[in-house]
């Protein structure tokens, strides 16, 4: 054998090796099925599981009896705590052993909430979602195009995001309205149910007569209800905006409120059903007698494999007192949507 096969065969067999040893982790199902692989991760319900032959499947924690890994995972328990651990099998039905650095715990399949891989990799760390959402009406010769996503990039007790909602109707060829939201933010696990973080905004609403307005904001997160199948929680805090408007008047700066309610939703059971929901108020406190408020409403159903969705997206916003004159005061938009997630 030359060199050159030497260092080909040598090469072939560590990528078969690496393949080989990501997939090392064990998950024992309730029919007495042992299943090799690599643990994804665990949201809503399922866990993600990468085999060799098979890619990767969806196991519902209702049919888990146990798992093992010696990787490191971020877990959360449906008590708000957390732990940075292994896994190991038991004896006891349906439970598994937490192995962090003080110990063994031994914790219910049903407890446990979420299960995120400790990845090294930026690309590892980073989940998301892209979704395009079109409508047409040949009477109104009116479309509505909407193109949305979010990023997530994890860390140990903290986690970096970057989200994007835009809303273009079209009548004829012109542009008749544009909705536009982008937002980035940081949030840290504090303790129990509590997060905290804080984020900027950029947003542009014509229906409402907002041509642009930029914020900054502080805000707290506590969480009410998170298991398996929904998460329920609150969100308050406070926030600095500049906001111009559409006609000649000057922009104007003030110090607002946040107090919101998100509730996401996943049925379990065929067909599988996300609904993600949230309902927000936001007073004013330097412009007297002002405030606004949106709702949002994103029910959708898996396609493929869980990564493909469809679904509708609707939205509501209202604002006492738009910044350019005779603007309308509420906005309404729903479009049809198919989202792919990712990671």
């Amino acid at each position: 054998m030359n060199t050159k096969s030497l260092f080909l065969a040598i090469m072939f067999s560590l990528m078969a090796f690496i393949a080989s040893a990501q997939k090392i982790d064990t998950l024992y199902h309730i029919n007495g099925n042992i299943l090799t692989g690599d643990l994804k991760k665990l949201t809503y319900g399922v866990v993600s599981w990468s085999m060799d032959g098979m890619g990767t499947i969806n196991v519902e924690t209702p049919k888990i009896n146990s798992l093992r890994s010696i990787k490191r995972f971020d877990v959360r328990l449906k008590n708000g705590i957390r732990h940075y651990c292994s896994f190991d099998s038991s004896s006891h039905a349906r439970k598994v052993y937490l192995l962090t650095s003080t110990g063994k715990k031994l914790v219910h399949i049903d407890d446990i909430v979420q299960i995120f891989p400790i990845k090294k990799s930026f690309w590892l760390r980073t989940s998301g979602n892209f979704g395009l959402g079109f409508n047409y009406s040949k009477g109104s010769d009116l479309a509505t195009l909407n193109i949305s996503g979010k990023l997530d990039y994890r860390k140990r007790n903290s986690s970096f995001y970057f989200s994007w909602d835009n809303y273009e109707t079209y009548q004829g060829d012109t542009v008749n309205s544009t909705k536009v939201n982008s937002r980035l933010g940081w949030e840290r696990f504090l303790r129990s149910k509590w997060s905290a973080g804080t984020n900027i905004g950029m947003s542009q609403n014509s229906e409402l007569g907002t041509k642009l307005r930029i914020d900054i904001a502080a805000v707290g997160l506590y969480d009410f209800v998170f298991n398996q199948w929904n998460r329920f929680y609150a969100v308050g805090g406070i926030s600095l905006q500049r906001e111009t408007p559409y006609d000649a008047s000057e922009a104007t700066e003030d110090i607002v409120g946040i107090i919101g309610l998100s509730w996401k939703v996943y049925k379990l059971t065929s067909p599988k059903i996300w609904v993600d929901s949230d309902v927000s108020f936001v007073p004013y406190f330097t412009t007297a007698n002002r405030y606004r408020t949106n709702v949002n409403i994103n029910p959708k159903i898996g396609l493929v494999d869980n990564d493909l969705k469809l679904g509708f997206k609707y939205y509501y916003s209202y604002d006492s007192k738009p910044p350019t004159a005779n603007a309308s005061k509420d906005d309404w938009g729903l479009s049809l949507e198919v989202s792919y997630y990712f990671h």
